[in-house]
């Protein structure tokens, strides 16, 4: 199984601002949608509380220390060790947040997709310092902001060397 993240940053690596994006990028969420349909994605409670419903055609895994919480449409696990055996069976697991799960699992995974919004914003949550000389740059599709993105983004994949 493919281990991966999908992330959307900042020039300092912002994430998140009060359980939210703190941009609205139209072109970010079809990307996202585009590369984790079919798939299986892995996000903390939180995240699932942010997103407030099962994302459509793919394999909902929330983690969460709450023995007794449940979401219909979704799988509940209580640790990330527990989601990736659940998972091992999948071609790919998109780790889509938050950021504890970043931090834990940045150093392990085999792909990185990142969209890098081009400017510094107002947050409170952080993608994780990481070591890009352990990936190599597959592709960087860059895009100048317009009247739907008012950001100009990369979607960036890092492949681990």
């Amino acid at each position: 199984m493919k281990l991966s993240i999908i992330v959307a940053m900042d020039d300092n690596q912002l994430i998140g601002k009060n359980n939210s994006l703190p941009w609205h990028l139209p072109a970010d969420l079809a990307y996202f949608k585009k590369t984790t349909t079919g798939k299986a994605v892995l996000m903390g409670r939180k995240t699932y509380d942010s997103v407030d419903r099962p994302l459509p055609n793919r394999r909902n895994i929330i983690v969460s220390r709450n023995t007794k919480f449940k979401a219909d449409g979704c799988e509940v696990v209580g640790s990330i060790n527990a989601a990736l055996s659940l998972a091992n069976g999948d071609n790919e697991l998109m780790i889509m947040g938050g950021a504890s799960f970043y931090e834990q699992m940045v150093n392990k995974v085999d792909r990185l997709y990142i969209t890098e919004v081009k400017g510094k914003f107002e947050g409170d949550a952080y993608f994780p310092e990481f070591d890009r000389t352990q990936f190599s740059e597959l592709s960087r599709d860059s895009h100048q902001a317009d009247e739907k993105n008012l950001h100009a983004y990369d979607f960036v994949i890092l492949d681990r060397k």
